[in-house]
């Protein structure tokens, strides 16, 4: 039996993952960080929580991530932890630097420590790009990335290039564009748009307020992303790859077509506030998957408008058994209002 350490286990990604290993027939271990409120709710809701074993561990503590690879023996570690909320790198950039970016190190190191045959996968994104003009945007279009978060991941995506040409570890970067789901955290454009569709389509929200509505991105359905991640490490050879829809589409697309999947016109209760806005945002970001298409067999299913309609109809399905007294592991309910929140206002 295969074994997988996956780092991030209780996110979006980190949960897709380990349901998709263990239906594959992998034993799974998941590293967690401590908190006062445990958040494992992604993997309660899949019905998978009491299948993995969990370590705890933190990216800014080398000797608990080292502990993590000993304790599980893994055949293969997916390395999904991150701070990876674009908007909170502007916020706190030396934080975002010291687990987003040093986490790859330290977790190499270990690997090369302990047992170089480990195969390792990084998850890299699209903000590696910026605003580069150039699109569609493949492995061979330099990066030129825009935010705390961005250049965090920079390091760790050369990283990892660098423990695999210099150490000869299967290490791969996986360069994700957008991918979304109903397991998404509220923090995040779409699941903030779905959720808030879902709350005023019942009366239980009044308006949504947003930032840029005019950026475009490359918008794709987790489920299916975790699996390029598997298929990376099956071959034989280490490499980077672009996974993306090869569609862009705007903040206010995606507004448009969730409000009119619920049969609601979305001027009536669209703000916009400057609050909202990152110092430096990309324009477009739109992924070119032919080489993981050709090399991995892999190509998405489920696009824009199936995405949509997906997070919507989930997120007003939960705010209705909601209302009928209905209880299960979700996070919306305690979700605070972002209406007291301060953040630094950009210049314009």
């Amino acid at each position: 039996m295969k074994k997988a350490l996956i780092t991030g286990l209780t996110g979006q990604d980190g949960a897709y993952l380990a349901k998709f290993l263990l239906e594959k027939g992998y034993k799974v271990y998941g590293t967690y960080r401590r908190l006062s409120t445990p958040n494992f709710w992604r993997l309660q809701y899949l019905g998978i929580f009491d299948d993995i074993n969990l370590i705890s561990a933190d990216l800014v503590d080398s000797g608990s991530v080292a502990e993590a690879i000993s304790i599980s023996e893994p055949d293969e570690i997916y390395h999904l932890a991150a701070q990876s909320f674009v908007g909170a790198s502007f916020e706190q950039p030396i934080a975002t630097g010291m687990v987003t970016g040093l986490g790859v190190t330290r977790i190499l190191e270990a690997i090369r420590q302990i047992n170089s045959r480990i195969k390792f996968y990084q998850a890299s994104t699209s903000e590696l790009y910026g605003n580069r003009n150039q699109s569609p945007q493949n492995e061979s279009i330099p990066f030129h990335p825009c935010s705390p978060y961005a250049i965090a991941k920079l390091y760790g995506y050369w990283m990892t290039r660098t423990y695999r040409e210099g150490y000869g570890i299967f290490a791969c970067n996986g360069i994700l564009f957008n991918h979304e789901s109903p397991l998404r955290g509220l923090e995040f454009v779409t699941r903030k748009i779905s959720n808030a569709v879902a709350k005023i389509s019942l009366g239980l929200q009044k308006e949504l307020v947003l930032g840029n509505l005019e950026a475009k991105r490359d918008w794709g359905y987790a489920p299916e992303y975790v699996k390029s991640m598997w298929l990376m490490l099956q071959q034989k050879e280490p490499d980077d790859y672009v996974i993306a829809t090869n569609e862009s589409h705007s903040v206010q697309e995606f507004v448009e077509k969730a409000f009119g999947i619920l049969g609601l016109d979305w001027h009536e209760y669209v703000k916009v506030d400057q609050r909202f806005l990152r110092p430096l945002d990309i324009n477009v970001l739109q992924g070119d998957y032919s080489k993981a298409k050709r090399c991995l067999s892999w190509e998405p299913e489920v696009k824009f408008d199936k995405l949509v309609e997906v997070m919507v109809k989930e997120d007003a399905d939960r705010w209705q058994r909601w209302q009928k007294g209905q209880r299960f592991p979700w996070d919306a309910p305690n979700y605070p209002t972002e209406t007291n929140i301060l953040t630094r206002v950009p210049k314009v």
